[in-house]
């Protein structure tokens, strides 16, 4: 018997899906940092075993839009619910609820299994655990009930037993052994991206997009060109810093990641381009693979 299905994780931004994720695969696929917003696509990875395959989806926490980029990460949120086998509602300790009512009726009121899962239960004490363990089991009645620590990886593979538990039975969806539904290039734009959260304030991480224009892969290296979009003038010149200080930073540290992601030696060229309100420009949502509609 072969078991394969999808399993989508949705929550409120920063309460630890890319985390977890990227716990069940064992590779970091999905970049993590202490800001809100910053995954923006839906991420497929791929876990699979002799006798199953799990296909994860890390999805852009929920929030109320104020523009055209964010609506666009909530429709791939909406989507989440359309093929899930197994959903995972993921809150974190010291939460009171969901930021969009709507999303929250979907997931009381969902027909497949849902998995409440209780992160960062590390950062709390007994007596706060029980009291929102309480509230949660009692808001999402239809949902099975784990409290984790997502970063320690407490309780985390018996989340993992019970997701392959509830998989119906199935061949697999794809090669056993593909990691992640996203290309090469892709990876390359979020490491990019991981180290503009990290190393820039204010609204300059919102309003970056990541472009790799070239990617050859050698036998020994790999060389890559991006570019850096950002939407004014002002941000350009903080982008790249003092005689490109602040640029050489992000392209060192994001070549780091890069050369243990690939396994190999790589070569990376980084640019920084004036696109002017991309993020309000339907065009060019399309372009970066956001806006579907």
């Amino acid at each position: 018997m072969h078991k394969a299905g999808f399993v989508n994780i949705i929550g409120n931004p920063n309460v630890g899906k890319s985390t977890l994720m990227n716990a069940f695969i064992g590779e970091k696929l999905s970049i993590i940092t202490s800001k809100a917003q910053t995954t923006r696509h839906r991420i497929l990875g791929i876990v699979n075993g002799d006798d199953f395959q799990v296909i994860l989806s890390d999805t852009p926490g929920i929030i109320k839009p104020a523009y055209e980029l964010q609506e666009s990460m909530m429709d791939f949120v909406k989507s989440a619910f359309d093929d899930a086998d197994v959903l995972i509602y993921m809150v974190e300790i010291g939460e009171k609820e969901l930021k969009d009512e709507a999303f929250f009726n979907k997931i009381t009121n969902s027909k497949i299994p849902v998995l409440l899962l209780l992160n960062k239960i590390d950062k709390s004490n007994q007596e706060q655990l029980e009291e929102q363990s309480v509230l949660w089991q009692s808001k999402v009645p239809n949902a099975e009930f784990f409290p984790i620590s997502a970063t320690e990886g407490f309780n985390v593979q018996n989340v993992f037993d019970r997701i392959i538990e509830l998989l119906p039975e199935s061949p697999a969806f794809y090669p056993k052994d593909q990691l992640t539904d996203k290309p090469e290039r892709f990876f390359v734009n979020e490491a990019i991206r991981e180290k503009i959260l990290i190393h820039y304030k204010k609204e300059i991480p919102y309003a970056v997009e990541v472009d790799t224009e070239e990617f050859f892969e050698e036998d020994d290296i790999i060389r890559m060109r991006s570019v850096i979009m950002v939407e004014r003038e002002t941000q350009k010149g903080i982008i790249i810093g003092h005689k490109g200080s602040a640029l050489k930073r992000v392209g060192v540290e994001a070549r780091k990641d890069l050369e243990k992601f690939f396994g190999k030696q790589v070569h990376l060229e980084l640019y920084v381009k004036v696109n002017k309100n991309w993020r309000s420009n339907q065009n060019q949502l399309k372009r970066f693979g956001y806006n579907q509609r």
